[in-house]
């Protein structure tokens, strides 16, 4: 280094922040400055009589231009790629480099090489990249979680995306309901630092050579497991922040695991990396997701620990709906049962048998309700009715109108003057829930049933011979709206016959129109001489096959005695 320069020179060259190295004629290294040292991520002492490939590697013309520089001495510049060991792994950097050639008294001696990097564009690159394939990840996602309101069947779906897109297997544990109870809790306590805590497994899927694994391990969905303190489990609900642990060690994966006795089969797979990210929705922590990596999997990174987070970040959302839809769903299913079997008892000289369905999955449980009140002279009014909408309010709002015709029918009047007066009450509070309802007043000493309708879909009549039959009714407008105007018919009650009141749910289809909806009805053929509960439970399996509909469903079955 003598010929190269004095002390001075030196100096400033490893002040630079360019990256500054000198190459003999064999273009190994005689001198690399400390910015240099740092791109290459070795010692500049380890970078002395190596050659430049070795620790550089360049792509493209690299190495050919510096021999192009030696042969002739003309000084070049140009962009190059390399890959270097600088930060915590190998990394690909871009530079714009200029080469010199040295020569001393006539001879050439090597060449410069200085170097500027330019990682800013390809980092860019890089960046895009990343998040388009960020964006076209949650995509997927979006059409694949989240397809139900049930919420076993969202777990399972994002643990199924997870195994197939980030992790080897995937897990979704949640805090499991109360005992007694089987709504999931609203909210839930902080874990014991100090002891296990209980989750239920509320979704599990693997890649498909670790389906033996799974069974091995029993790892099935409804099971509750005690993740012991000091576990990732443990940790990640205490903190609310995911826990990453690479290369999991005998002592690591053994806390870590809920069973000890499955420890020998998650070393045999090849167990070696979790991460574990807080369910959390709404600032409420339901439970973790737990991923796993096993054999030639690699580690987990930044990036997925990114990408799983924006993923189950998501996922929580649908799932906190799903909770809140079980919920409220449940607890107005529970109102309306209790309210509809309020009240009734047997009548003399009159059968009645009644059935509710909740609706399916599509819809929150609706107004649907149906009343039989005694009446003077051992007469018996029946009551059918639907009120707009769904939920808990819609329950609520049916009670009350409920209740309204109680009263207005103790006054004893005609069925079409009670829709009337319960009109006129209904629109008077100033509610925003009109309501359907049929009224059947059943005289069993005169054999004859009074009708009257405020919206509702028309009685039907169970022949001799098992064939149903609609009943003509003078339809008005529905309750709530104050225009009133009913009118009332009177029908033939023969001893024997079924009379059967519904509602829309029964029949109702969306792909199809009213006439179609009452010819499915007209077309069941129903045991005539059964039981009322027989031809209730035949008419139901017709017409909402598997008990599930689209909507609500009420349905009477009145006979007058012989």
């Amino acid at each position: 280094m003598d010929r190269l320069g004095d002390g001075l020179l030196l100096g400033v060259l490893d002040a630079t922040p360019a990256c500054v190295g000198i190459l003999d004629p064999e273009l190994r290294y005689l001198y690399v400055n400390p910015a240099l040292a740092r791109l290459s991520g070795k010692p500049a002492d380890e970078h002395l009589g190596r050659a430049v490939e070795e620790v550089l590697p360049f792509t493209g013309r690299g190495k050919g231009v510096l021999r192009e520089v030696l042969a002739d001495g003309r000084s070049r510049e140009g962009i190059n790629d390399g890959v270097t060991l600088s930060g915590a792994g190998l990394e690909h950097h871009s530079w714009r480099g200029a080469y010199h050639r040295l020569e001393a008294d006539g001879d050439v001696v090597g060449v410069a090489v200085v170097i500027m990097v330019i990682n800013g564009v390809r980092h860019q690159h890089r960046e895009l990249e990343r998040v388009r394939k960020r964006l076209a990840l949650l995509d997927r996602a979006a059409t694949r979680i989240g397809t139900t309101l049930r919420v076993d069947d969202t777990c399972a779906e994002l643990a199924g995306f997870l195994s197939s897109e980030l992790a080897d297997m995937a897990a979704v544990m949640m805090y499991p309901a109360p005992h007694g109870s089987e709504h999931l809790p609203e909210h839930h306590p902080p874990p014991e630092r100090h002891g296990p805590v209980l989750l239920r497994m509320a979704g599990v899927a693997a890649v498909p050579h670790l389906q033996d694994y799974l069974v091995e391990i029993r790892a099935t969905v409804g099971e509750q497991l005690h993740y012991r303190h000091g576990s990732s489990v443990q940790r990640c609900l205490d903190s609310g922040r995911p826990v990453v642990e690479n290369q999991l060690s005998a002592e690591e994966l053994s806390r870590s695991i809920p069973d000890m006795e499955h420890f020998p089969a998650h070393r045999a797979v090849g167990v070696h990396s979790d991460l574990v990210v807080p369910l959390t929705a709404r600032g409420h922590l339901m439970g973790v997701v737990v991923l796993v990596r096993v054999g030639d999997s690699p580690p987990f990174e930044h990036q997925d620990v990114v990408m799983a987070q924006d993923l189950v970040g998501r996922a929580a959302i649908g799932l906190d709906n799903a909770r809140r839809y079980a919920r409220e769903h449940g607890i107005a299913v529970e109102l309306q049962r209790a309210l509809l079997t309020e009240g009734l008892c047997p009548r003399p000289g009159i059968e009645v048998a009644t059935r509710y369905l909740p609706a399916g999955d599509s819809a929150l449980v609706g107004g649907d309700w149906y009343d039989v009140i005694p009446m003077s002279r051992r007469r018996t009014l029946l009551a059918m009715g639907d009120v707009m909408g769904h939920g808990v309010e819609a329950a609520v709002a049916m009670s009350h109108y409920r209740a309204m015709l109680r009263v207005v029918a103790a006054d004893g009047l005609p069925p079409h003057a009670m829709l009337e007066r319960l009109d006129e009450l209904i629109t008077r509070s100033g509610t925003d829930r009109p309501a359907t309802c049929l009224l059947v007043l059943a005289d069993p000493e005169n054999g004859e049933c009074l009708y009257t309708s405020a919206g509702h879909l028309p009685p039907a009549i169970l022949a001799a011979d098992g064939r149903v039959g609609l009943f003509p009714v003078p339809v008005g407008p529905p309750l709530g709206t104050g225009f009133g105007g009913y009118e009332m018919v009177t029908g033939c009650c023969t001893p024997g016959r079924t009379l059967l009141l519904y509602t829309d749910g029964l029949v109702e289809r969306r792909e199809q129109d009213v006439d179609e909806w009452l010819g499915r009805l007209t077309r069941q053929r129903l045991p005539s001489d059964g039981s009322l509960e027989d031809q209730l439970a035949v008419l139901l399996a017709g017409l909402v096959p598997g008990g599930t509909a689209e909507d609500d469903v009420a349905v009477m079955a009145a006979r007058l005695a012989p």
